[in-house]
């Protein structure tokens, strides 16, 4: 990954593998190149599999609801992804940093990638910056997607605009006493 690559897009990329699974290894690829990620990695039969189990420790970091928890979570992924950072200048790209050993199964670079990527945008951002969709909060039609916060003013609860605009209008109308599924429109 170019471009902060363990920040950010890392982060942004364990959120997009998590809200939009793909079915086989060759789209986990292509989703990574698509977040800036450039090596090629030796396949293995359980690629697919390994990568969600991965997903599946990130999602616990995401879900935490303490601090502590979330940090003592992601420390813990991290040291197993430890490998001494090394310089590299793969295919003449440009010389960068890589926080893996040579040669790892492409599972196991993406939780190095998302481990220090999720460790980085916590500890700049603030760790409140992740979490589920605030529309999951509401019954009736909740939203499990993963949300990134990457505004400037940190605030960011919802992962669309759709889910946003619903749940103002669910609130919308807890107040004023409207029937469910009326517009006010003609």
């Amino acid at each position: 990954m170019h471009l902060n690559p363990y920040g950010e897009y890392a982060v942004l990329l364990a959120a997009s593998l998590a809200n939009d699974p793909c079915a086989n290894r060759d789209e986990i690829v292509a989703r990574t190149r698509a977040f800036g990620m450039t090596m090629d990695f030796t396949p293995t039969p359980d690629d697919h599999a390994l990568t969600y189990l991965v997903i599946e420790d990130w999602l616990r970091v995401v879900d935490a609801t303490d601090n502590q928890e979330r940090a003592r979570l992601l420390n813990t992924q991290m040291a197993a992804a430890a490998a001494y950072p090394r310089l590299v200048d793969h295919n003449d790209e440009g010389w960068h940093l890589h926080y893996r050993d040579e040669n790892q199964i492409l599972p196991y670079v993406l939780r190095a990638v998302f481990s220090v990527g999720t460790a980085l945008h916590l500890s700049t951002r603030g760790m409140h910056r992740m979490g589920r969709c605030a529309a999951g909060e509401t019954p009736g039609d909740p939203c499990t997607q993963v949300v990134i916060d990457v505004t400037r003013n940190g605030r960011q609860r919802y992962c669309s605009v759709r889910c946003a605009n619903r749940a103002a209008v669910r609130r919308h109308r807890s107040r004023t006493g409207a029937p469910a599924g009326k517009t006010g429109r003609r």
